[in-house]
């Protein structure tokens, strides 16, 4: 298949107004298919984002890994959205944009002129994007939110990926920063394409709850209904002993997910055939009622063979399971650069790759990868672009509006 050259958004005016990780991801897919991102951080330190990756239990690295790989392709500004003249710069940069995204809580971005009210007073045409922690509403509407506590403890989705007996465990560290990314990039291309049709902007948005809540949407949607819950996973006694982790000979860790139409090949390939005969496994009922037993034997038969006769049985059988790898022999997966999931870096002393945005147009390719800004790096190019002369660049330092080139940190 032919690539297209010009990226899906090329030409599309991105205003990043966002810390962490969701919203300033949100941009970074946009800028992987050819928009102009530009992100706004506060003098000084700046995005928070800048030293997540050295905040343990992010994994130790001499390379900021995880800035750049929530803000590349990007331009950068240091704006104090807090003076007069920072406020100036804002408007011009609003008028500026095709799509702004912010996740300041409300009552900050009303201070700041960041509120859509605002904003689409600038520039009507404009796609509002925001995501709050817990909506826009209800009383705990202006709480801060993180994705270990609002997507994902609030939610029911923490409290449902432990195992009985066990005590709540602290998630992937934004893990769900980043599925809500391509929540609020859904968000974006939908009034996109509304605008495309109605000729107006939009306001549209999504939560880190709201995100949590759909990604734990058949236990809750099953609680909604009145269901019956199976409770938290015993992996010595499951709901379903055909989907279970279980250990080879040489140590290593398998999901098994077998689904009852393909039981007589497994028990086929464990060496079993007799059990499909055996009235305790006669049916899905049977598997539940019976799940203790049956786990045992899987778990001694499967501790009786490495992970290689396994593979091997398993794959003739057309059996579904993967291994369980760690992030870093997920890393080093060939699966991962064959599919482009992992890509070159540029620019980075240290780091030549990193992950790339799941989103793919196929027959389209992707921008390369380059470095994530110095903080306030692209300040005179850009604000040369708005329309300010030097002389107005030198009032909007002097007034504190922008730092000065010392005032810029490396990363």
């Amino acid at each position: 298949m032919r690539m297209a050259t010009e990226g899906v958004f090329a030409g599309l005016k991105v205003l990043d107004v966002a810390s962490f990780i969701a919203g300033p991801a949100a941009a970074t897919v946009l800028s992987d298919f050819g928009a102009d991102v530009i992100k706004v951080e506060p003098p000084g330190k700046g995005d928070p984002q800048r030293i997540l990756g050295s905040v343990p239990p992010s994994p130790r690295a001499d390379a900021n890994y995880s800035w750049h790989l929530a803000n590349r392709n990007k331009r950068g500004m240091a704006i104090n959205l807090k003076s007069p003249g920072g406020t100036k710069i804002l408007k011009r940069l609003v008028e500026w944009a095709d799509v702004m995204i912010t996740n300041f809580p409300h009552g900050t971005r009303e201070k700041l002129r960041l509120d859509y009210e605002e904003v689409s007073g600038w520039n009507p045409r404009i796609i509002y994007a925001d995501i709050t922690g817990f909506g826009d509403a209800g009383a705990d509407a202006t709480l801060p939110g993180f994705d270990v506590t609002a997507y994902w403890s609030r939610s029911g989705l923490l409290a449902s990926t432990r195992d009985a007996g066990a005590p709540p465990t602290v998630p992937v560290f934004g893990s769900g920063d980043y599925m809500a990314a391509i929540g609020i990039y859904a968000a974006i291309v939908t009034a996109l394409y509304h605008r495309e049709r109605t000729g107006t902007g939009a306001n549209v948005g999504t939560s880190l709850l709201a995100e949590g809540v759909w990604a734990t949407g058949t236990l809750v949607a099953g609680a909604l209904a009145g269901g019956t819950s199976y409770g938290l996973h015993d992996h010595s006694a499951p709901a379903n002993p055909l989907i279970n982790p279980y250990q080879s000979a040489d140590g290593q860790w398998f999901m098994l997910v077998a689904s009852p139409m393909h039981w007589p090949g497994l028990a086929q390939a464990i060496g079993h055939p007799e059990l499909l005969t055996d009235p305790r496994f006669a049916g899905p009922e049977g598997f539940t009622k019976h799940s203790a037993e049956l786990t045992t034997l899987l778990d001694a038969e499967f501790r009786a063979q490495p992970l290689a006769h396994w593979k091997q049985v398993l794959d003739q059988g057309r059996i579904t399971y993967s291994v369980i790898q760690t992030p870093q022999e997920a890393a080093k997966d060939p699966q991962l650069r064959a599919n482009d999931i992992v890509v070159p870096l540029e620019g980075v002393s240290g780091l030549e790759y990193t992950v790339n945005s799941p989103i793919n147009v196929r027959g389209v390719a992707k921008v390369p990868a380059k470095r994530a800004p110095e903080l306030g790096e692209h300040n005179d190019e850009i604000l040369q672009q708005l329309g300010f002369s030097g002389e107005d660049i030198q009032q909007l330092r002097a007034e504190g509006a922008i730092p000065g080139p010392a005032q810029r940190e490396a990363t």
